[in-house]
Order: structure tokens, then C-alpha cells, then sequence
């Protein structure tokens, strides 16, 4: 059982909740009370996991989980309801990072993700949630659909509309500064959480296949990792390890490759031949003919 699955049995399955992501994140910058002496990291790991509770009407949870060093079990620390969560800041529009930072009514967390991968994935994931969530919640206000918004500062919100008869060029008061993002025109409820500086493949039309693509990329890092951390034992462990396996596998690709040369040559070789017996018969020909006709 993988640490995901492992923090939703023991977490969230027990307060009838599912978990649908979670990524590892530590603080960008380390929050600590001014009378307290500066001490070492932390020997612990956090977790930010979003989750849904099976009864409804269905909500929406962002939930602080976290693993101290010696102890096998998994402890809820916080958790806000995606109401209080104001806003969600890729910090890089441009390219795949790792920072992200969660904005609430009462506080704002800045993390760095274990990798960019995961990060793209929570935020991918998150951001189509409160899509969702947001359709939910508004399903008796009348016919709704998504709702998509892109400010001039690259601001993606996330709420419900109507639909209705008014065209993209409308100059409404409050949607003056606003480019709409859908063919028609919608009603903003009071609370939505914004998205801004992520990169447009994770809120766009193309988010499966990134996704699948992101979680390729996170398992791969996640299989470095173990062999990073492999690679980390004590001196005569390692030079058992490199001695019996690494040498093996050193060889094994040794043998392959001599071996595809090998064949490669030989390929090579008959090649010539097949080109000299192919030269000589022409030859031959090319003497008859002359002979022919110098007669």
C-alpha cells in the first residue's frame, strides 16, 4: 500500500470522507514564534490533501496531514472547507515548479511540493474539483454551467452563472476589466477561489492528458528517489550492493551492446559481400558487351 493510499484508509475513510489527492510540500518559509529559540528541521513530513465527504450535500475539504519521524500512523492537523480558500498562486505561469501557495480567510501557507509533477497535479486536480463543487452547490439557481474568468493579471475564477442573452462585448459594471472565457454571460456567487500564475494546461481543455502525462513524470521521480536513498548507506553496504547488483546490471548491458554491434557488423559484412558479387557480375556483363561489339 503506497503513502496515499495508506493517509486515506487512516484519515479520511474513518470521518467518511475520500480522499482525491494529496501532495508532500514543506514551507517555503518556516513559521516560528519570536520567543522561541531556532532549533533543527523538523524530523516530520506534511501532507495537503483535498477530499470529499460521501454524504450530502457533498463538501469540499483541504486538509493538513502530518507524519512525525518514529511514528507509523498518520495525524489530521488542519483543515478548511474550499469556501475559506481564497485563492491558489502557481507562482510560475511559464514553466513547471514546485512552489504553490494556498491563500485562506485566516491565513496563507507557502510550500514547495516534493516535485513539480506533483504540484502540477494537485493544483490540476483541485482546480476541476471546485469546478465541480461549484456546479453542485448552484444546481437549484436554474440552468448553470462553468464559469471562467481571465483578468488582465492572468486570474482564473471559479464560480456558477445563468445563462443569458448578453454578448462577449457586454461592459456590465464589475466586468469592465474582465475578458469572459465562455459564450455566455454569468452571475459571480459572493465566494470563489481564484487561480492565478498557473499555466493555462492545467485548467484547459487538454487537463487528461497532462495529467496522465504529470502522474508519469511523479512516479518516475518517486522511483529516483528510492534509489537516491538506496545509494545512501554505510560504506560497506554500499560496496556490497554495487558488487552484487549494480556490476550484474553493468554487465548485462555490457553484453547486450557488444552484442547488438556484433550483429550490426555483421549485418555490415554481408552487405559488402552481396555489393562485390553484385560489382563483379556487372563487371562481367559490361566485358561481354564490349566484346560483342568490337567485333
Amino acid at each position: 500500500m503506497n503513502v496515499h493510499s495508506t493517509i486515506n484508509k487512516e484519515v479520511f475513510v474513518p470521518h467518511d470522507e475520500r480522499m482525491l489527492v494529496a501532495v508532500e510540500v514543506w514551507r517555503r518559509k518556516r513559521k516560528r514564534m519570536s520567543f522561541l529559540p531556532a532549533g533543527p528541521k523538523g524530523n516530520y513530513a506534511t501532507f495537503i490533501c483535498l477530499s470529499v465527504t460521501n454524504t450530502r450535500p457533498h463538501q469540499l475539504l483541504i486538509t493538513k496531514v502530518k507524519k512525525f519521524g518514529g511514528v507509523s500512523s498518520f495525524t489530521r492537523r488542519s483543515q478548511w472547507t474550499v469556501e475559506q480558500l481564497r485563492q491558489v498562486n502557481g507562482i510560475n505561469p511559464n514553466k513547471d515548479s514546485p512552489e504553490f501557495d494556498l491563500i485562506f480567510d485566516n491565513t496563507v501557507d507557502q510550500w514547495v511540493a516534493s516535485s513539480s509533477a506533483e504540484k502540477c497535479i494537485f493544483v490540476q486536480i483541485l482546480y476541476h474539483a471546485c469546478q465541480t463543487y461549484s456546479e453542485g452547490k448552484t444546481g437549484t439557481l436554474g440552468k448553470v454551467g462553468k464559469l471562467g474568468w481571465k483578468n488582465p493579471q492572468g486570474r482564473v475564477s471559479l464560480g456558477a452563472h445563468r445563462e443569458t442573452e448578453v454578448g462577449l462585448n457586454d461592459s456590465s459594471p464589475g466586468f469592465a476589466s474582465k475578458t469572459l472565457l465562455v459564450r455566455r454571460k454569468s452571475y459571480v456567487l459572493p465566494k470563489q477561489t481564484e487561480f492565478i500564475n498557473c499555466q493555462s494546461k492545467l485548467t484547459g481543455d487538454a487537463s487528461t492528458v497532462n495529467l496522465v502525462i504529470y502522474r508519469c513524470k511523479a512516479f518516475l521521480n518517486r522511483i529516483k528517489n528510492v534509489m537516491v536513498a538506496k545509494q545512501r548507506r554505510t560504506p560497506g553496504q554500499l560496496e556490497r550492493h554495487f558488487t552484487s547488483s549494480t556490476m550484474a546490471k553493468v554487465v548485462q548491458k555490457m553484453n547486450m551492446a557488444l552484442g547488438e554491434r556484433g550483429e550490426r557488423l555483421t549485418r555490415a559484412e554481408d552487405k559488402t559481400i552481396e555489393l562485390m558479387h553484385t560489382a563483379q557480375q556487372f563487371a562481367d556483363t559490361a566485358h561481354k558487351l564490349a566484346l560483342k561489339y568490337s567485333k
